[in-house]
């Protein structure tokens, strides 16, 4: 197989890492002769056509006639993989031999003495140790690559990150190429950095406009949760954004909820982004009240607030780390004071007699 997309390294190798972070703790499920289980181990003098899993743990010390693929938070080729080797995991680590090429995302990745891969060597991580031989190229993007004294490398190698260790391990030409890296923020041109804060100001503000034209009161209603009982919304907030995960990853490896998950899925993403609207929302209102009622106040008052807030939070963005917990604490009290005004209104509506007319959606 080739080598991982150019845009998976730079953009989704965090996302990988994290699902198998949070698969780690979770049964797991592989198509393999080795069978299932939280841990995938293929024993020593056992022989399988190939592992595919999703588990806490992926343990070959047999030998695997095809490929292993999938996510795990551990994976470790002590045995023989004929083919290629395609994961994404906390961690990778290959002592034995591999006959194709190895594609991976990690938190860390360690080839190590003795360990061989005959064919190329494309991955992403946060820190990559190459202490074995590579017969192939090697493309690596990390913070930190280190070349042991036994590495040896007889292809190229092209690398993003911080070299060390020992350079003669290459036989091919040694070249840094910056895309194989992560793009931050801070790497991108100063013009396209201004270009994505007005865009999504804009996008914010078509979105908090619609909530606003449509549930007026229950919008005032979220503002004022997250004034009047901050530390509880704020934790509501934390509690919705750990739990949801949790549950579409549960949800994902049962294989029958796959098609909830990835509803449940979009729902979260487009809930979070409502959740960012109303956290700045409630910025400005709690700005305009520290103002008093008199100064503006009717009609126009919560769409000052809405552009107050997003204009703020927006600039926050733009300041390291501090703008950053800001903007994340206005996150958690958004989603958190959303998640009550929801649960809030569906216990009202559920108390109701029968003959009242139900309304599911908060309409104003």
């Amino acid at each position: 197989m080739s080598g991982l997309n150019p845009s998976l390294r730079r953009s989704g190798i965090v996302a990988l890492v994290a699902v198998a972070v949070a698969v780690a703790v979770l049964p797991g499920v592989a198509a393999a002769q080795s069978g299932a289980g939280g841990t995938i181990v293929v024993e020593s003098g056992e022989t399988v056509s190939e592992v595919n899993a999703v588990g806490g743990a992926v343990i070959v010390h047999g030998t695997v006639t095809g490929d292993v693929s999938g996510a795990a938070g551990e994976v470790l080729i002590t045995g023989t993989v004929e083919g290629d080797v395609n994961v994404a995991a906390g961690s990778l680590r290959i002592s034995g031999h591999v006959g194709g090429d190895v594609s991976a995302g990690a938190g860390s990745i360690h080839l190590e003495d003795g360990g061989t891969v005959d064919g190329n060597f494309d991955a992403g991580a946060g820190e990559i140790r190459i202490d074995g031989a590579i017969g192939g190229d090697a493309r690596l993007g990390a913070e930190t690559i280190y070349l042991g004294e036994t590495a040896s490398i007889a292809g190229s190698l092209t690398y993003d990150g911080r070299l060390e260790g020992n350079r003669d391990a290459v036989a091919g030409d040694v070249t840094r190429d910056r895309t194989l890296g992560p793009t931050t923020p801070t790497e991108l041109p100063p013009l396209a950095s201004w270009v994505f804060a007005v865009y999504a100001f804009i996008a914010n503000l078509l979105l908090g406009a619609v909530l606003l034209a449509l549930f007026p009161r229950f919008s005032e209603g979220v503002a004022e949760q997250v004034t009047t009982e901050p530390l509880k919304t704020g934790l509501v907030g934390l509690g919705v954004i750990v739990a949801v995960p949790l549950l579409l990853v549960v949800l994902l490896i049962t294989v029958v909820g796959i098609p909830l998950a990835l509803v449940g899925m979009f729902l979260f993403v487009l809930l979070a982004w409502v959740g960012v609207v109303y956290g700045r929302f409630a910025l400005g209102m709690w700005l305009l009240s520290l103002q008093g009622r008199e100064r503006i106040a009717g009609i126009g008052r919560p769409w000052v607030a809405l552009v107050l807030g997003l204009l703020l939070g927006g600039v926050l963005a733009a300041v390291p780390v501090v703008g950053w917990v800001v903007n994340l604490l206005l996150f958690l009290l958004g989603i958190g004071a959303l998640a009550v005004g929801l649960y809030d209104r569906r216990w009202r509506t559920r108390e109701r007699s029968p003959d009242a007319p139900s309304e599911e959606l908060p309409v104003d």
